[in-house]
């Protein structure tokens, strides 16, 4: 017999046990009793009703409630945390590719999101890199009509 409502029932254990954990009032879990975990619940229920249900349509939200759960902790529980636009960027690639694994739709967002969000993250800690980086635009900047020059040869010789 097929159950109907998986997912409702994943959803009402993970907040009863969000609810409890709150009443019991443990010092060291206090911190974990707050609006990102009801993210990380909901994601979790979801994440856990797509693998067992097969229903892989909700892998993308699934994972993007649960990546914004543990983002929001972070930003609150680690200082150092990186609170930029990058980290979303992140989190949807990530959510994209989890999607294409099953579905087989999203892979290129997927890959260019993550990247990008990675690319950023990097220069923003990373400050050689970053030098790196502003020497390569720069070169760039100077040099692009060559480029487009190769590009318009390399059309007229190649052949069709």
């Amino acid at each position: 017999m097929r159950k109907q409502n998986s997912m409702v029932a994943y959803l009402l254990i993970g907040i009863g046990f969000y609810y409890l954990l709150e009443q019991l009032s443990i010092p060291f879990l206090e911190p974990l009793i707050t609006w990102p975990s009801l993210l990380i619940i909901f994601g979790i229920s979801l994440l856990i009703h797509s693998y067992l249900k097969r229903d892989y349509d909700k892998l993308f939200p699934s994972v993007l409630a649960l990546g914004l759960g543990i983002h929001y902790h972070a930003l609150t529980l680690y200082p150092n945390w990186i609170d930029h636009w990058s980290v979303y960027a992140v989190i949807l690639g990530i959510a994209f590719l989890l999607r294409y694994q099953k579905t087989k739709a999203g892979l290129y967002p997927g890959l260019f999101l993550l990247l990008l969000g990675l690319f950023m993250i990097i220069s923003l800690t990373n400050h050689r890199f970053s030098e790196s980086v502003d020497v390569l635009f720069k070169v760039l900047e100077d040099y692009w009509p060559v480029g487009l020059i190769v590009f318009g040869v390399y059309l007229l010789f190649k052949k069709r």
